[in-house]
């Protein structure tokens, strides 16, 4: 498997050719070997659990009542145990050539890692527009108690990896 590794920011974030962006790694990845990257890889593009085995998904919708239905159906179907909705925020962005101004409402979503793919299709699936927002990022410290319980309400994935 052939991996290349995207410095964004000070971030490495390892890619592979049948997968999107997947993790960041730390800075300390740029002083690595190039074999020694490939490893890192590897371990970063896993959809196993890692030393990072929670993720937030960030996903913008429409309003309020839809964030509202599609979190219902994130939580019913164990994609995640938390999902915290943000009433109003401005977007402001570039779509089909034209700049777009609108108030939308912000998803944040607690879920495993492992678990981050599957989310991604459900929200795809279940969301308003032709292309919508779902970002991650890796939950790299938090209240040990909440993560455990953050655990023990969403199970680990069954799927196995195939890279």
């Amino acid at each position: 498997m052939v991996f290349s590794l995207i410095s964004i920011a000070g971030l490495y974030f390892a890619r592979n050719s049948s997968t999107n962006i997947r993790l960041a790694a730390t800075k300390s990845t740029a002083a690595m070997s190039s074999s020694a990257q490939c490893s890192q890889a590897a371990s970063l593009t896993s959809t196993k659990e890692s030393n990072t085995p929670f993720s937030v998904a960030f996903v913008t919708i429409s309003n309020e009542q839809t964030a509202q239905k599609l979190a219902s159906q994130i939580v019913e179907n164990k994609l995640a145990a938390c999902v915290n909705i943000v009433p109003k925020v401005i977007s402001i962005y570039e779509w089909k050539g034209k700049i777009e101004n609108d108030s939308e409402a912000l998803m944040m979503i607690k879920t495993r890692t492992s678990r981050v793919d599957e989310l991604i299709a459900f929200v795809k699936k279940n969301h308003p527009y032709e292309v919508c927002e779902v970002i991650t990022t890796a939950i790299q410290h938090g209240n040990p108690d909440y993560l455990k319980w953050l655990g023990e309400v969403v199970p680990p994935s069954n799927k196995s990896c195939s890279d």
